[in-house]
């Protein structure tokens, strides 16, 4: 599969164009689950998850990937299932930006000896973006009913190492559902739970 293409959508004053809504999907990330290999700094994974105006914010603890090894790979659960439009990566300066991904859904059971043998969903050759100005489009239909992604990170721009201070997931959000078997036991009424007050005598509940 040929490596998809970035599409500058942000070129525009994001604030006046309401863009965050789009962006919100953030605030459903089960961030107690999110798991990342070979994060230098065990977990500042979850620092690169915030809303979509304070993307372009310094990241005090950035992601960032061990000396001499570019890689990384991120697991992200939802608390729900998402409908994942787009996706947006702000990597480091100085050449520590990431320069492909390869995306997954529903897994997990992938670790770095794994992860090239699996046929990704998307990949995408990133760019440099330092002002949050690229999205990344995915191919939409392939990405309803996610909940979970990971991410594979490889290679950078120069550097030895990997940095990443934003990722953004664009999308639709839907609510898990409550275990059906509370509607259940309400089809086979109980005769003790629907008693009228002082109706003590008098026939019983037929089944």
């Amino acid at each position: 599969m040929p490596p998809s293409q970035a599409c500058c959508a942000h070129d525009h004053d994001c604030e006046a164009s309401d863009c965050g809504p789009a962006y919100s999907l953030y605030k459903h990330i089960d961030l107690p689950r999110v798991v990342c290999l070979n994060e230098r700094d065990q977990g500042t994974a979850k620092n690169v998850f915030k809303p979509w105006a304070q993307r372009t914010q310094p990241t005090p603890a950035p992601l960032r990937s061990n000396e001499d090894d570019d890689e990384l790979l991120l697991h992200v659960p939802f608390d729900g299932a998402v409908k994942l439009k787009a996706i947006s990566v702000i990597g480091g300066t100085g050449g520590t930006a990431p320069a492909k991904l390869r995306v997954y859904t529903n897994r997990s059971d992938l670790d770095f000896s794994s992860v090239s043998s699996v046929p990704a969903v998307q990949e995408w050759d990133l760019q440099e973006d330092v002002g949050g100005m690229m999205e990344y489009p995915t191919q939409v239909a392939k990405f309803n009913g996610v909940h979970s992604i990971d991410l594979y990170f490889s290679g950078c721009f120069g550097a030895d190492f990997s940095e990443i201070h934003f990722i953004g997931f664009k999308g639709e959000y839907s609510e898990r559902k409550r275990q059906a078997v509370e509607a259940v036991y309400e089809a086979r009424p109980m005769p003790e739970d629907h008693k009228v007050p002082g109706q003590n005598q008098g026939p019983q509940w037929q089944a």
